[in-house]
């Protein structure tokens, strides 16, 4: 009994200093972890979210990249820190992909990670090299048919949503076009506008520039409705019906993080997201702000790892 009293009396301020962590939360910087390359969308919003967040909690945010392995390397990064809060994870749909593409890898999603809050959803541009002789996703198709297997496409690795969008447009057009990962969507990028790989599906905010300037030629969006910054641009589901890829951004928090950080954390990001300001310049960028809370994302997230799971298994897609 003393020996049990003992050790009540060395955990209860332990116990009683969690709830005063939380009330106090956040008292030093907090990082964004975003585990994919700079210029991406992620990136980008993660640091538009970290400046906002610093303005709205008087405490720095700040946006870390940590690339590679698909996102493998900074996820599990943010997997192996302290659940306090301070580290927190920027993710996308790459996540649930590879949820069934990776089973191997040193995380489970929903085992090591709780739900936070969704940040916004996007089209991706379907785009080539000014030097492909296509001018339409038809036309794509019909090159790709004559000669299979020797256009390429690029994404920023495997299970990302550029990744996961040239082989749903694969499967669907039933065209053989050869995967060319890169450690991030900046290379990614560089390889399309260089001609060194022929084509890529990107997010709409950071290929629409390069489009314009003509440095790659925009074919469709990938959406089920045309974009509204490119209304005079069909969807690819125009010529191949029934596909719809996007790209979605949410944050997640180590295991274990206190509850009421993450209702913190939540209540937060989600009042950022709905300035008006904020909803007035994602739109022109063509980002679409997700409001949820942290169940109602872990019921979406839970829903997104079924789906893409179903299509890996079905079109039997692995990593090359």
């Amino acid at each position: 009994m003393r020996n049990l009293l003992r050790v009540v009396a060395l955990l209860t301020p332990v116990l009683l200093a969690l709830p005063v962590a939380a009330q106090n939360y956040p008292d030093h910087p907090v990082k964004l972890i975003v585990p994919f390359g700079a210029g991406g969308p992620a990136d980008v919003y993660a640091r538009f979210l970290a400046k906002y967040l610093s303005d709205e909690t008087k405490q720095s945010f700040v946006v870390e990249d940590r690339p590679g392995a698909g996102s493998i390397i900074g996820t599990d990064f943010v997997a192996k820190s302290k659940p306090d809060g301070y580290t927190l994870l920027v993710m996308s749909n790459t996540h649930t992909v590879n949820e069934t593409l990776l089973p191997n890898k040193p995380f489970e999603l929903m085992r090591d990670f709780v739900p936070v809050a969704t940040i916004n959803e996007s089209d991706l541009l379907m785009v080539v090299h000014p030097s492909v002789q296509a001018k339409t996703v038809k036309e794509f198709i019909d090159l790709a048919k004559k000669d299979p297997g020797k256009l390429n496409y690029a994404s920023s690795g495997p299970g990302t949503p550029y990744h996961m969008a040239g082989e749903l447009f694969k499967s669907l057009a039933g065209v053989d076009v050869v995967h060319v990962p890169h450690r991030a969507s900046g290379d990614a990028r560089n390889s399309v506008v260089s001609g060194t790989v022929q084509m890529m599906f990107d997010a709409v905010p950071t290929m629409l520039a390069l489009s314009k300037a003509g440095q790659v030629r925009a074919l469709g969006t990938s959406g089920s409705k045309r974009n509204p910054l490119t209304p005079d641009l069909p969807t690819v589901a125009e010529t191949v019906p029934g596909y719809d890829a996007t790209i979605w951004l949410g944050v997640m928090a180590p295991k274990g993080t206190p509850k009421e950080v993450i209702d913190f954390l939540n209540q937060h990001i989600n009042k950022v997201i709905e300035l008006p300001e904020v909803k007035e310049t994602w739109l022109k960028q063509g980002a679409v702000p997700m409001v949820k809370t942290a169940a109602e994302f872990d019921s979406f997230l839970r829903k997104d790892i079924d789906k893409w799971g179903k299509l890996i298994k079905s079109a039997n897609i692995t990593v090359q």
